[in-house]
């Protein structure tokens, strides 16, 4: 770990559960008028950890929901998990369904000995648009297989099985393996857990802060080679499309910003860190994925990235009859000088 980092080994309280007190971080400008604005809360971390920008309210107990697979990829490495490379990858994964995403599914579950009917998340389609039309054109049925967090699920049940845990229970808070993962996400976060419930998939979500979130990002690309977070980090960023899918805006954030580890996650939430623990944040209040992308971007740019390389990521432009009339763009507040929109 980066020696100049300030994070310390007791952990600060947990997070205070309220309505969060999110701030405008994106306009929606059609035809030069501010038709639409998106509130959120951004959190940029220097490399010594300390909070370089804030807006909105990044202490407030919120839900990284998949933002913090990376964080749950580590806590069972450290709990005995032998995967590297694509599988690992695919463990801290929101992937498309793809089909090699379900095929490494099915290799974690060969290696561990079990069977597929022993995965406990939902059935579901696939993420992926394209893909979804072409399994639905093809007669398929939602499938746990499918579902964009299947390979995370196949990986804590052979973390489970290689520990001599029970399977069919593995979900449930108090399993030695839920309870791995929460130890983990404290350790990481450098703060107790606020809440736990179910994410989407079926597995605990555990509630801590942005700060919190940006800083365990930190952590995990600043660890020492070998490590289980450095492990993490190296097959996601090796391995994006595992972690992810063809033509999905994490991938291409990973292959435009060398040394960057970046997830996202359901409601507008977006994580990234870069090797010297440089870290962002970033919770969009709506949930808007059009605002998450062109935040997350300008946020990084904050961070000391090259806006050059995030020219892609600032916004999907707005149309008018065919033509472009408008752009999702950052506020002043976060991006007051690189977004073209403000020249």
């Amino acid at each position: 770990m980066n020696p100049t980092m300030t994070y310390g080994s007791s952990l600060a309280a947990a997070p205070v559960i309220r309505e969060p007190l999110h701030a405008p971080v994106a306009q929606l400008v059609r035809g030069g008028v501010i038709e639409g604005m998106h509130y959120g809360s951004v959190v940029v971390l220097a490399a010594d950890g300390t909070v370089e920008l804030q807006i909105g309210d990044i202490e407030a107990a919120f839900y990284p929901r998949s933002a913090l697979k990376p964080v749950q990829a580590v806590a069972m490495l450290r709990a005995g998990l032998p995967l590297d490379g694509e599988l690992l990858s695919l463990t801290a994964a929101s992937h498309s369904g793809e089909e090699r995403h379900l095929a490494g599914t099915r290799r974690i579950l060969e290696l561990a000995g079990l069977p597929e009917d022993r995965l406990r998340n939902v059935a579901d389609l696939p993420f992926d648009p394209v893909v979804r039309e072409a399994w639905v054109r093809d007669g398929r049925m939602p499938s746990q297989l499918a579902q964009n967090c299947s390979g995370k699920h196949a990986a804590m049940l052979y973390t489970a099985h290689l520990n001599g845990w029970s399977l069919d229970d593995y979900l449930d808070p108090t399993h030695p393996l839920q309870q791995a993962i929460a130890e983990i996400v404290e350790d990481l976060t450098g703060q107790s857990i606020a809440q736990v419930t179910v994410d989407g998939c079926g597995a605990p979500l555990f509630s801590v802060s942005l700060h919190g979130l940006a800083r365990a990002a930190a952590r995990i690309t600043t660890a020492a080679p070998g490590t289980p977070e450095a492990r993490v980090a190296d097959a996601m960023r090796e391995h994006a499309e595992m972690a992810s899918g063809s033509g999905r805006d994490v991938a291409a954030l990973m292959r435009a910003v060398p040394g960057l580890l970046t997830k996202d996650g359901f409601e507008g939430v977006q994580v990234a860190s870069l090797p010297d623990g440089r870290a962002v944040a970033v919770k969009i209040a709506d949930g808007a994925d059009r605002a998450r992308v062109p935040v997350a971007a300008a946020a990084l740019a904050r961070c000391g990235v090259d806006p050059a390389a995030l020219a892609e990521f600032t916004g999907a432009p707005l149309l008018g009859g065919g033509a472009v009339v408008g752009h999702i763009r950052p506020t002043r507040a976060l991006d007051p000088l690189t977004h073209p929109l403000y020249a």
